[in-house]
């Protein structure tokens, strides 16, 4: 279940600044998750899957969000203690999430 965890979080968060808004070619997308997603050091991280990831945050998240979402790169309990919290925010941005998990998904392989 980590595994599957971290691995949405490595999918989910490199997708925050660029111009890549609209979709199209996710080369060179920029921002907090892509750099957060690069930083996390994992086997699976490279800058081509980084770019996607935040192209595709850049198509779902808010710009609050992905600060949110960036810092699951670093804290992947920090993911979990978001998605369980009993309040309307959380709840909000978890459903915001989602999307960009499921769109990283679709976007990145």
């Amino acid at each position: 279940m980590h595994k599957v965890f971290v691995l949405s979080a490595l999918v989910l968060l490199t997708a925050c600044g660029g111009s890549n808004r609209a979709g199209g070619n996710t080369r060179g997308a920029t921002g907090e998750v892509s750099r957060a997603c690069l930083a996390a050091d994992r086997a699976a991280a490279n800058p081509a899957l980084c770019s996607c990831v935040q192209a595709a945050a850049n198509q779902t998240l808010r710009g609050s969000d992905m600060s949110r979402a960036a810092s699951f790169f670093g804290d992947p309990d920090r993911a979990q203690a978001t998605r369980t919290a009993d309040d309307s925010r959380s709840e909000a941005f978890w459903q915001r999430y989602r999307t960009f998990v499921d769109q990283s998904r679709a976007m990145c392989g």
